[in-house]
């Protein structure tokens, strides 16, 4: 029978009153272009009611009771809460199945009839993490038990042995430093095959600066082995980082320049290696150079070196030189943890000894290390959305009459909390702080400026003890373009003076993603309460973020 009409309409009704009121909380389509649809939807509702016990259900007619109105009458029968089902607990293991039955013997288990279809759904893909891709679940036997329950046998089925990866094969970037295959993203041969596991993995490379995915990874299934084939291609990582900071020096009214070049080369010998100089002067004849490099997966294994080479120089006063090698250990690409040891040796160069607070000295520390990153690659303007940085130094400083133990440690983290698709805030925290008995001039923490606290010269402000927040509000006009607020609260200790101030930085800014790298630009103001140190009333720092 076929019925062409606009608009059809379908009623379901019961075989008995039970039966009508069961069926009026079951929700259906009621309107239909043509009987086709019709028949289909009365069968999509018998299944939906197979599916929470009434597996006896049946459909005694479709009667047209007029032009354009059909009933259906189901008869629903009995309805099953409860399936016992009996398995062989040599394929299933146990542990598979403790969460999601709470009734579970040796070779059967108990759960609700409604669900089943998500249970068998749930075992098979456990089924497929331990190496069976093509295994297949069935409730075989089906037998009525007694009190509105049933009992069936749960069968599975294997076309092929367990799965082994094999065979990797990286398409696209083939000199891929294969060492992060086994201890970043952990994909090893001759492991158990998993797909969706190698999948999750495979998006993990683009935490990586050097190589991102093109396209998930396939699978060349054939008789003897499993192939993977991953699409990887290299992209540009290394980087170009320079700042060009002005502001009107409050004691001689002229204009005073700082700024920095900061270069890292990063996978050139594709090894995943990175190699940084940095080279900072300020207004405050002061200059930094900076060396690093970092060897990750020494001799294919999980552990990497890193060593440190800083130069710090403050006019004719004095140097310090500080040296580190460090061994490190990547958890998985969010983690690493580090440890290793760090020396620190300063000199006075002053002719004379009118200061008492600079001293030539040496220090030995042993250093500890923990590193979190979360990476948001798909937003090239801000691509890190959190990042944490805890370090700490126990270790001994050492002068020609005296030694004294010491601590140092440091805290350093951000976060990108985001409101809508245009609208983020920038929170970041940092703080450090050495401990100890006495204090020289020459071994205290230098901060201000672009990378700590706005509106203040650069490496202006000496303290035993620092910590401050930075807040941004940021408004994304487009990919490209982005504008912010500058809110920066300083709070820190100087042992020497026993000065203890609050510091406040406020501003704006905005950054252009340029061909060339991310070009920013801030200006913010410095403003102090009652220090006894000059501050600079207004700084605007211009900086180049670039790769190549």
């Amino acid at each position: 029978m076929e019925a062409f009409c606009q608009n059809l309409h379908l009623k379901i009704n019961g075989k008995s009153n039970d039966d009508i009121e069961i069926l009026k909380k079951i929700d259906y389509k009621k309107k239909h272009i043509n009987y086709t649809s019709i028949t289909q939807e009365v069968n999509a509702l018998q299944k939906q009611l197979y599916k929470i016990g009434y597996i006896e259900n049946s459909l005694d007619t479709i009667d047209q009771i007029n032009d354009s109105t059909f009933v259906a009458t189901i008869q629903l029968k009995t309805k099953y809460n409860t399936i016992y089902i009996y398995y062989n607990k040599n394929v299933i293991e146990p542990s598979m199945i403790q969460f999601i039955s709470k009734t579970m013997h040796d070779n059967y288990f108990v759960i609700d009839i409604e669900n089943t279809e998500s249970i068998l759904t749930h075992l098979n893909s456990k089924l497929i993490e331990k190496g069976f891709p093509f295994s297949k679940l069935y409730l075989s036997q089906i037998e009525v038990k007694k009190n509105n329950q049933l009992k069936a046998d749960l069968i599975i089925e294997s076309k092929t042995q367990k799965r082994l990866l094999n065979n990797i094969i990286i398409k696209g970037y083939e000199n891929f430093p294969k060492a992060y295959l086994k201890h970043y993203l952990k994909i090893k041969k001759n492991k158990i095959f998993n797909l969706k596991e190698i999948k999750e993995k495979a998006a993990q490379l683009n935490n990586l600066r050097f190589a991102n995915t093109i396209k998930p990874p396939e699978v060349l299934f054939s008789k003897d082995s499993t192939t993977l084939y991953m699409y990887i291609k290299k992209t540009k990582s290394n980087g170009f980082d320079g700042f060009l900071g002005f502001g009107t020096n409050e004691e001689t009214t002229k204009l005073a320049f700082d700024g920095y070049v900061n270069l890292s080369l990063e996978n050139n010998l594709n090894y995943g290696e990175t190699f940084k100089l940095e080279y900072k002067s300020d207004e405050n004849d002061q200059k930094t150079f900076n060396a690093d490099l970092s060897l990750p997966y020494l001799f294919n294994t999980p552990i990497g070196i890193d060593f440190q080479l800083n130069i710090f120089k403050k006019d004719s006063s004095f140097t310090t030189v500080n040296q580190s090698a460090k061994i490190h250990y990547q958890i998985n690409p969010k983690h690493k943890i580090s440890t290793g040891i760090s020396s620190v040796e300063s000199n006075n160069l002053l002719n004379t000894t009118s200061t008492l607070f600079i001293e030539d000295y040496k220090s030995n520390y042993a250093t500890f290390e923990y590193q979190y990153l979360k990476s948001q690659h798909q937003n090239l303007l801000f691509p890190i959305k959190t990042a944490l940085y805890l370090e700490t130094g126990i270790g001994k400083r050492k002068t020609l009459e005296t030694s004294e133990k010491q601590t140092q440690w440091l805290i350093d983290s951000y976060k990108i909390i985001a409101l809508n698709n245009q609208n983020s805030v920038f929170l970041r925290m940092n703080a450090k702080n050495i401990i100890s008995n006495t204090y020289f001039e020459n071994e205290l923490l230098r901060f201000g400026g672009i990378n700590s606290i706005r509106g203040f010269e650069e490496n202006s402000i000496l303290a035993s003890f620092y910590g401050l927040t930075n807040i941004e509000y940021r408004y994304q006009l487009n990919s490209n373009i982005y504008l912010h607020s500058i809110t920066d609260i300083a709070y820190f200790e100087n042992q020497i003076n026993n000065t203890k101030e609050k510091l406040y930085g406020y501003g704006f800014g905005f950054g252009i993603l340029t061909k060339s790298g991310l070009l920013k630009f801030n200006y913010a103001n410095g403003k102090n309460e009652g220090s006894p140190f000059k501050v600079s009333n207004s700084k605007i720092h211009i900086s180049l973020v670039a790769n190549f």
